[in-house]
């Protein structure tokens, strides 16, 4: 006779392989081999509550072997979440809530998008200092109003992927005890056995990262999972691992432990096979026990108690912590819930011919609004000193340690505040990409806006997860410093040339090159406003001036994109000189020296192409008159794209080779960004209009 727990877990497997079937298209092999610990955490542990998948106290799941997600979806369908059955056998079909690898805001219940390696892994990482951080803040003595865990379940691939070294190191070092990863330990890989590339001990290697593991040897060993997990939620110092042995595609008489079962679909003769193996009927597909349907469903629903209980709690906080309780509301309630007055500080940068760099006025700017933002929360790729994005005063977010205990390491680069969990500054150290991708869990946690910051250069290692951001349409701000081949001596390898074309390519993304202090003091008006999408502050290293705004027009015109800047003085354009960043100032002294060759021309500031784009059709030509066909674009970067505001009779002033090490100004000049050769490409493109 089949156990009740046998037939929930096999229900979990054959749902997941009716759905690959189905479709045709999928990973049949995970389900079958990992169904079991799913099982256990879903039904014995995991806090949730399916007819409130935003509950904000819930536990967090995230797949990280987002290949598995027949399973995912066949759990949330199964635990009462908002998922018909219909939908599971519409998997990975044109306008589905099923697709073939999680995401975020299409399924409830998906916390995140996962199926690029190694990502998910990471985005746990970032829930788990969301809670760590919230918890600090805000609970009080008798009042956890928020205590919850951040589980996962990962696999070889998560394992192998860089990413998850860089961010499982610096979990070890945080001491993130309340998160918990089970990895699918089956031992094969989308094109062979695990033994061909991954042979380390992976219990010694976390081990060695200050993580806490376990091994369990075998996958349909139930009781030996949930003695795991307990075991793991019991060590509140360190995030844990559960090997848990598994098999690849498990009960497939043909297909087990092999490659095949990893990445296509049984087939229908072994579908029945797997079935008859595991004595689980033939038919009907998509078959449903009514005591499995009642064991998902009572675990699901005691969710709903949980979350009243939470309620209750957050009553009795906000009757004795009012402030506090008001606060953390607003933070709950995401970006939509922006405190009154929060950019009050911003002050106005006065006109200075020197000026300051961008990057320095954006960590002025981030230090004004921090006190009256308490969701903002981030750092650097170890570059406080060079990206200017410390946050004084505010902590930096540390695992908590006995009085004195912090005295005896190294503080070097402390931003002021203690170390603490209750600190804003986060210390990822040099690891661009999980850094990245746990400010992609930040934000997805809820209750914070993070920013992370590294050079422009540097972008080329965190472009997967910021892809994912701009996919999921996360607030995530990005501080990208040293933004062209003016920083200098540091030389090609350090300056960028194709990024911004590159990051401008990536929709969803909104990509900020501002001219001055005051244009970037509203880039990150801009970007904490952007609930919906992640925004890239493009800096410079070098002083640019700070435009007189009594004599140009104020820096708001920056929230549409482009605005006119300085019109042609003596009647009507006859040339559009369009700019950004520091290159807005080159524009700016080549039309005076047009307008004394007897040239108008208009100056076009145009810190963001995806800002332009939003505005309506006659703001744009209002900017870029449609009658005005001379047009030159100045930007130390590709000129990719650029012909898009400038048609066939316009002209860039570009880069389209690699830099050189020298002083940055005659880097510049080499390079063309002169006034001279500025005005004699206007004059070329003006000849070639006539």
């Amino acid at each position: 006779m089949t156990s009740p727990d046998q037939l929930n877990i096999d229900t979990l497997r054959f749902l997941s392989v009716d759905m690959v079937q189905k479709a045709n298209s999928g990973h049949p092999g995970l389900p079958l081999g990992a169904a079991p610990m799913a099982y256990v955490l879903w039904t014995r542990f995991l806090k949730h509550h399916p007819a409130n998948p935003r509950w904000f106290d819930r536990d967090r799941f995230v797949l990280s072997a987002g290949h598995g997600s027949a399973m995912l979806y066949s759990l949330l369908h199964l635990s009462g979440y908002d998922v018909p059955l219909e939908q599971l056998q519409q998997f990975r079909q044109w306008d589905s809530i099923t697709p073939g690898h999680p995401e975020r805001g299409v399924t409830p219940g998906v916390e995140i998008t996962t199926g690029p390696l190694g990502q998910g892994f990471a985005n746990g990482v970032g829930m788990a200092i969301a809670e760590a951080s919230l918890a600090a803040r805000y609970n009080r003595p008798g009042h956890n109003v928020i205590d919850h865990h951040t589980y996962g379940i990962v696999s070889d691939g998560d394992l192998m992927e860089g990413i998850a070294s860089e961010a499982a190191s610096l979990a070890g070092h945080l001491k993130l005890g309340k998160l918990i990863y089970l990895y699918d330990d089956n031992q094969v890989t989308l094109s062979a056995g695990a033994d061909m590339t991954f042979s380390e001990d992976r219990a010694a290697r976390f081990a060695a990262y200050g993580w806490h593991t376990q091994t369990v040897d075998d996958a349909n060993n139930i009781a030996a999972i949930e003695q795991a997990l307990a075991t793991a939620r019991a060590e509140v110092h360190k995030p844990s691992l559960i090997l848990v042995r598994s098999h690849l595609g498990y009960g497939s008489p043909n297909k087990q432990d092999k490659i095949d079962a990893h990445g296509s679909p049984l087939g229908a003769d072994e579908v029945a096979l797997t079935k008859r193996a595991l004595g689980w009927p033939e038919q009907p597909a998509f078959l449903i026990p009514e005591e499995a349907r009642m064991a998902y469903a009572t675990a699901g629903a005691r969710g709903g108690h949980q979350e009243a209980e939470w309620r209750d709690r957050m009553d009795a906080y906000a009757r004795d912590f009012p402030e506090l309780a008001r606060e953390l509301r607003q933070l709950m309630e995401g970006g939509g819930g922006l405190p009154d007055g929060w950019d009050a500080d911003i002050a106005l940068f006065p006109a200075d011919a020197k000026g300051v760099a961008t990057r320095t006025a954006a960590g002025k700017v981030a230090n004004a609004i921090a006190a009256r933002l308490p969701a903002l929360i981030g750092g650097s790729a170890d570059l406080d000193p060079s990206t200017f994005t410390a946050l004084a005063n505010f902590g930096d977010f540390q695992p908590d340690s006995p009085p004195g205990a912090e005295e005896a390491g190294d503080r070097q680069g402390s931003n002021g505040g203690g170390w603490s969990r209750a600190g804003r500054n986060l210390h990822f150290g040099v690891r661009e990409h999980a850094m990245a991708a746990i400010c992609n869990g930040l934000a997805a946690h809820g209750g914070a806006l993070p920013f992370n910051a590294t050079f422009l250069v540097f972008a080329d290692y965190l472009r997967p997860a910021m892809r994912l951001s701009a996919m999921m349409g996360l607030q995530v701000v990005y501080v990208f410093t040293h933004d062209s081949i003016a920083l200098g001596e540091d030389g090609a390898t350090h300056q960028p040339v194709e990024h911004l074309a590159s990051m401008r390519a990536m929709p969803g993304l909104v990509v900020i090159r501002p001219a001055d202090a005051n244009e970037t003091a509203e880039a990150w008006r801009v970007a904490v406003q952007s609930v919906a999408r992640p925004v890239a502050l493009v800096l410079t290293r070098q002083h640019v001036p700070t435009l007189d705004r009594a004599q140009f027009p104020a820096a708001d015109g920056l929230r549409r994109g482009a605005y006119v800047l300085s019109e042609a003085q003596g009647g009507a354009a006859q040339i559009i000189l369009i700019a950004t960043g520091s290159e807005v100032h080159l524009a700016l002294a080549a039309q005076a020296q047009l307008h004394a060759d007897n040239v108008r021309a208009r100056v076009v500031s145009m810190p963001s192409w995806e800002l332009f784009e939003d505005q309506p059709q006659e703001y744009r030509d209002q900017v870029l008159p449609p009658a005005v066909t001379a047009r030159l674009a100045i930007e130390a970067g590709a000129s990719q794209g650029w012909h898009r505001y400038l048609g066939t009779r316009g002209e860039v002033l570009g880069i389209d080779r690699f830099g050189a090490s020298a002083p940055g100004e005659r880097v510049l000049r080499e390079y063309g960004f002169s006034v001279e050769n500025v005005c004699l490409l206007a004059h070329a493109v003006l000849a070639r209009n006539l």
